[in-house]
């Protein structure tokens, strides 16, 4: 599968975005999905991931309350909604797939280029 991720941009504190994963191929629904993100200087880290037909997601701590992931296995899209965006959110986001593997490690099979966030504050 090929990810293409975007909607990334520059936001002031407070703000929300969406970002979104468009993937190729006819069986996105048999991937998990996920969605990392790797700020300057830093290691990439996890942020949320989904279950193949979305009834299930996890989050990390940073960001929980805050994002929300989904994804529409009609569109082959996964999407990742930021409110309350902070500027320690500043970061490239990538999204992530795999067809077995469902964790906060860096084990996905497949991931997109990234896309980059920058909050000001």
């Amino acid at each position: 599968v090929q990810l293409q991720a975007f909607g990334g941009g520059l936001v002031q504190a407070g703000g929300s975005l969406r970002l979104s994963c468009a993937a190729s191929g006819r069986t996105f629904s048999t991937y998990v999905m996920a969605w990392f993100r790797q700020a300057p200087g830093k290691e990439r880290e996890f942020v949320a991931y989904i279950s193949r037909s979305g009834s299930s997601t996890y989050y990390a701590d940073s960001v929980k309350g805050r994002f929300t992931i989904s994804r529409d296995n009609a569109k082959n899209t996964v999407y990742l909604q930021m409110n309350s965006l902070k500027p320690e959110d500043t970061a490239v986001y990538y999204c992530a797939a795999d067809l077995s593997y469902t964790g906060t490690n860096n084990k996905y099979d497949y991931w997109g280029q990234g896309t980059l966030v920058t909050v000001s504050s």
